[in-house]
């Protein structure tokens, strides 16, 4: 792994080391930021136990505003938002899928 196509960014007190392409590191930055604020605040509800149940409910939470806006007017997601949307929960996947060395969050 190249480390000039790498970024490293925490979620939720864990660190995540991504490829991406340089023209993509700010974008890729924000939604980890995101996806961090709102997996915090699943977890300070306390009615959800778990980083991937957390990680989980994240997802769907985020997809769900993303639903409700796409029917909404005044605010439309093209085809290219909805590809990247795709392809950062692709690489959340997967990099849930390789920190499963049973290790719990």
């Amino acid at each position: 792994m190249s480390s000039s196509n790498s970024v490293t960014v925490q979620i939720l007190d864990k660190e995540y080391s991504i490829i991406c392409p340089p023209e993509e590191r700010s974008n890729l930055v924000s939604a980890a930021r995101y996806l961090d604020g709102k997996m915090r605040e699943i977890r300070s509800g306390g009615k959800v136990i778990g980083a991937d149940r957390i990680a989980v409910m994240a997802a769907l939470n985020i997809t769900h505003d993303l639903l409700h806006r796409q029917d909404t007017p005044e605010i439309s997601v093209n085809g290219s938002t909805r590809e990247q949307v795709r392809d950062l929960l692709e690489r959340v996947d997967l990099v849930l899928a390789t920190d499963q060395d049973g290790s719990k969050g």
